[in-house]
């Protein structure tokens, strides 16, 4: 069976680590005979400093499905010439502050204080002016008001919004982590995660987790807490 795991909220706490009790767990996933697909909103420049190493070159969802990464092997979506030159319009036009995820390099123009901004791995990429990333493939707008979201809803594009962070999370059409997970060929899959860009997993998985009080467990199977984490994984490896 494939497992299908979230990182912020869902087994990552702190933005940088995975505590050892769950790496354990998942090694036992790994024992059992079941393979794990990590299905993030980070793009995959962010996720893999997060995985133990023997995960990292596993099946990777990054971006909310906007890159897939298998034995190392990334490939993308982004956003056609045509989407982009309105989504800077409204950007300049309403001063947003943002983070756009080209294909490697990035653009943030946010608080260097938000979580967002702490998980970028910036040894490895650049931040450079939104102008100079040859592709987008996702982009996060902070403190949006109405105008921008209803201005938003005449773009081909998907937006999940994060309520705490107050952010919104750009990507193209019909991208999402589902959309992820079918171009790695992965349909059948157990589900762990806690906010609004898992409530497609929730609904395509055979049994699903939520990790917390949050609404998106509204669609899921079961819901625990962090603390539960590891032995959730370990039962559902044995039952499934």
């Amino acid at each position: 069976m494939d497992f299908v795991f979230d990182i912020d909220g869902t087994i990552c706490f702190d933005g940088k680590t995975i505590d050892s009790s769950i790496i354990e767990a998942l090694d036992e996933l790994t024992k059992c005979g079941h393979d794990i697909i990590f299905a993030s909103a980070r793009p995959i420049r962010d996720l893999v400093p997060v995985l133990p190493a023997q995960l990292q070159k596993g099946k990777l969802v990054g971006g909310n499905g906007c890159y897939i990464s298998e034995d190392g092997k990334i490939t993308t979506n982004y956003f056609h010439p045509d989407v982009i030159e309105p989504l800077h319009n409204l950007i300049q036009t309403y001063q947003l502050t943002y983070l756009a995820d080209g294909e490697w390099d990035y653009s943030y123009t946010g608080s260097q204080n938000h979580p967002i901004y702490h998980n970028i791995n910036q040894s490895s990429a650049r931040n450079r002016l939104f102008t100079d990333l040859e592709k987008i493939c996702k982009l996060v707008l902070f403190n949006p008001t109405k105008t921008v979201l209803d201005e938003l809803t005449q773009l081909p594009v998907s937006i999940t919004a994060y309520k705490k962070e107050n952010a919104i999370d750009i990507s193209p059409l019909g991208v999402n982590k589902v959309h992820g997970l079918n171009r790695l060929h992965v349909t059948d899959f157990i589900s762990f995660g806690n906010d609004s860009n898992d409530q497609c997993l929730f609904e395509n998985a055979k049994y699903s987790v939520c990790v917390g009080d949050h609404h998106v467990q509204a669609y899921a199977s079961m819901t625990i807490t962090k603390e539960q984490v590891a032995n959730t994984i370990i039962k559902l490896g044995i039952s499934f």
